[in-house]
C-alpha cells in the first residue's frame, strides 16, 4: 500500500479551536416524498477531479486532497461510503459542526475520511486494524475492535464528540466487536455518523443492530447508500 501524499498527512494532523453542544436525535421515521429523497441525494454529491495509476486526487473543503491506492487488501481502495461521507461532512456543517471537536474514525482505510474531517476542524484520531495500516502509520493508533477496551482505551480518557465510521461492515467476521467498539466510545454527548452502503445480508443484520444500540435517525440516502446518526441510550 503506497503512503499518503505529505500534503494529506500535515492536512490529517491539524487541530483548530471551535464550541459545539450535543445534538439531540430522535428515532428513525419512515417514508418522506421524493424531494426529500432528492436532497438528500444532493448532500451526499463527491467530486473525484482526477484519477491515474492508483492516485486520486479528490476536492473537499475547498482543497485538493491526494490519495494513493492499492489492491492489497480492502481497506487500501476507496469506498464509496468513504465519499458520500465525505461530502455529507462537507455540504453539511452547520448540521454537523466538527470544529474543535474529538473525533475518532473507526476503519480509516485510505485516511479521506481523517482528512476531511481534521480540515473541517476537527483533532482526528484515526484507526484502523493492524493489516491495514501501512499507509497511515505516520498519524494513526491501532485498534482492535473487541470487548476489552475500557483496559486499553479507558473511556475516562478517550472521550469524543465524534465517532465516524464508513464502509466498516464489508467482508469481515467482527461484526459483533465492532459494535462493541461503537459502543465503548460512543458516551453522553458522543455522537456516531455510520455511512454504509448495503451489499449483503449482513449489512441489514448491523444495521437493525444499530439501531438497538443507540438513538438513531437516518441523515442521507441514496439507494443502497445511507447515513446513519446515533447516540447512546445510557
Amino acid at each position: 500500500m503506497d503512503t499518503l501524499s505529505s500534503h494529506s498527512v500535515e492536512e490529517t494532523n491539524c487541530m483548530r479551536s471551535g464550541e459545539g453542544g450535543e445534538e439531540e436525535v430522535e428515532e428513525e421515521e419512515e417514508g418522506g416524498d421524493e424531494e426529500d429523497k432528492e436532497k438528500e441525494k444532493c448532500k451526499m454529491k463527491h467530486s473525484v477531479i482526477q484519477s491515474t495509476f492508483g492516485k486520486d486526487v479528490y476536492h473537499y473543503v475547498g482543497q485538493d486532497i491526494v490519495i494513493y491506492e492499492s489492491i492489497d487488501s480492502y481497506g487500501a481502495v476507496m469506498w464509496p461510503a468513504a465519499l458520500a461521507l465525505c461530502s455529507f461532512l462537507d455540504n453539511n456543517r452547520d448540521e454537523v459542526n466538527l470544529q474543535g471537536k474529538e473525533v475518532l474514525e473507526l476503519g480509516a482505510g485510505t485516511g479521506l475520511v481523517t482528512i476531511v474531517a481534521s480540515l473541517l476542524g476537527a483533532s482526528v484520531t484515526s484507526t484502523d486494524l493492524p493489516e491495514v495500516l501501512s499507509n497511515l502509520r505516520a498519524n494513526v493508533e491501532v485498534l482492535s475492535w473487541g470487548y476489552d477496551l475500557e483496559r486499553t482505551h479507558p473511556t475516562s480518557i478517550y472521550r469524543y464528540d465524534y465517532i465516524l465510521a464508513a464502509d466498516v461492515v464489508y467482508h469481515h467476521d467482527f461484526l459483533d466487536e465492532l459494535l462493541a467498539t461503537m459502543k465503548h466510545f460512543c458516551r453522553p454527548g458522543t455522537t456516531v455518523i455510520w455511512a454504509n452502503k448495503v451489499r449483503m445480508e449482513n449489512d441489514l443484520t448491523f444495521t437493525e443492530n444499530f439501531k438497538k444500540a443507540f438513538h438513531t435517525s437516518l441523515l442521507a440516502e441514496d439507494g443502497d447508500m445511507k447515513i446513519f446518526m446515533g447516540t447512546c441510550r445510557h
